[in-house]
C-alpha cells in the first residue's frame, strides 16, 4: 500500500457504535503515550488498527485495537510471552501467542495502567526471533 488509500484510524472507528469508537480513541491515546514513536495504521483486511514499533533493522508489529459491535480489544501479538503483573490477558487456549484485554461500554481506559503492558508488548516483539522462540519454549514447558 502506498498510503494513498490508507484509512485514517479515527475514520475507521466511526463505523462502530459511539461508545466503542470512544473506547478506541482512548486506547489509541494510551498506545501513543506509552510508545510515542509507534506507527499506527488501519489494516482493513483484519479490521484492526495495528501498531508497529521501530526495531533494530525493521519495524515490529506489537499490538492492535480490534473494535466489535459490543466490545473492543487491545491485543498483543506475542502476549503469551509478556511478563507483566495485573489482569489476566484473554486468549489462552484460543490462540498460540496472541493475547488481549477486552473493554466494554462504560469501562474506563487508564493509559497509565496500560503503559507497562504496551511497553512489554514492544519489548517482546522486538526480541530477535531466536530469543522469542526460547521464551516461547520456556513459557510452554518446551512444547
Amino acid at each position: 500500500m502506498d498510503g494513498s488509500d490508507a484509512i485514517p484510524p479515527a475514520v475507521f472507528l466511526e463505523a462502530y457504535p459511539p461508545a466503542i469508537a470512544a473506547l478506541g480513541a482512548d486506547l489509541r491515546i494510551a498506545v501513543a503515550l506509552a510508545v510515542p514513536d509507534a506507527t499506527e495504521r488501519v489494516r482493513p483486511g483484519w479490521r484492526v488498527i495495528g501498531f508497529d514499533a521501530p526495531s533494530r533493522r525493521r519495524t515490529a508489529y506489537f499490538a492492535w485495537i480490534m473494535p466489535e459491535r459490543q466490545h473492543i480489544h487491545l491485543g498483543f501479538v506475542h502476549g503469551a510471552l509478556m511478563d507483566v503483573r495485573g489482569p489476566r490477558l484473554d486468549g489462552s487456549g484460543i490462540t498460540k501467542s496472541a493475547r488481549w484485554l477486552t473493554f466494554t461500554p462504560g469501562d474506563r481506559v487508564d493509559a497509565e495502567e496500560l503503559a507497562p503492558w504496551i511497553r512489554e508488548a514492544v519489548r517482546v516483539a522486538c526480541l530477535p526471533r531466536g530469543e522469542r522462540e526460547i521464551a516461547r519454549m520456556a513459557a510452554t514447558g518446551g512444547s
